[in-house]
């Protein structure tokens, strides 16, 4: 019984790591493939409460890990548009017709340009890979479109984030 209890938690363990490096490798190769400044993964531990738990950083001024969202910025109106697949981009927050509530909570983050993809399991959102580009506006391509959708849906197939 001990040993079937050990070997659950190694298991465990194991899977938690792998999904760690899987993020971080993510994260950093999502950063240098778009040329922007972060990248970040929020994710919900709560009912559309999270934070930042892994970032990938053009420059440690740009760090924003355990960031934590608005809560009254985020609700179950803007979680369905994501658990529905939507992806965002905003290529100037200055310029685009988004919430103040939003604007705000960017520009606190130093974000200029945003590109948002769900990351989806069995239970619905998990999280949001979000890439940030902070020193000036940025147009998203269609291929970096494609670029944050295809790495949320390699994030998606993690036993840890499926089974989470």
């Amino acid at each position: 019984m001990f040993d079937t209890g050990l070997k659950r938690i190694t298991e465990r363990l194991s899977q938690a790591l792998d999904r760690d490096i899987l993020i971080q490798n993510t994260a950093n190769a999502l950063r240098n493939n778009l040329h922007v400044n972060r990248v970040v993964l929020y994710y919900f531990y709560r009912h559309w409460q999270g934070q930042v738990i892994y970032e990938a950083i053009s420059s440690q001024h740009f760090s924003i890990l355990g960031s934590m969202g608005p809560d009254d910025c985020f609700n179950g109106e803007y979680a369905k548009l994501y658990e529905d697949g939507r992806l965002r981009a905003i290529n100037d927050i200055n310029t685009e017709a988004i919430t103040p509530c939003h604007r705000d909570f960017l520009l606190d983050l130093q974000v200029r340009a945003n590109l948002a993809a769900p990351i989806l399991n069995s239970k619905g959102l998990w999280g949001l890979l979000i890439a940030h580009h902070c020193q000036s506006s940025k147009s998203w391509t269609d291929l970096d479109i494609e670029e944050i959708k295809k790495s949320a849906a390699i994030l998606e197939k993690a036993p840890a984030i499926q089974n989470s």
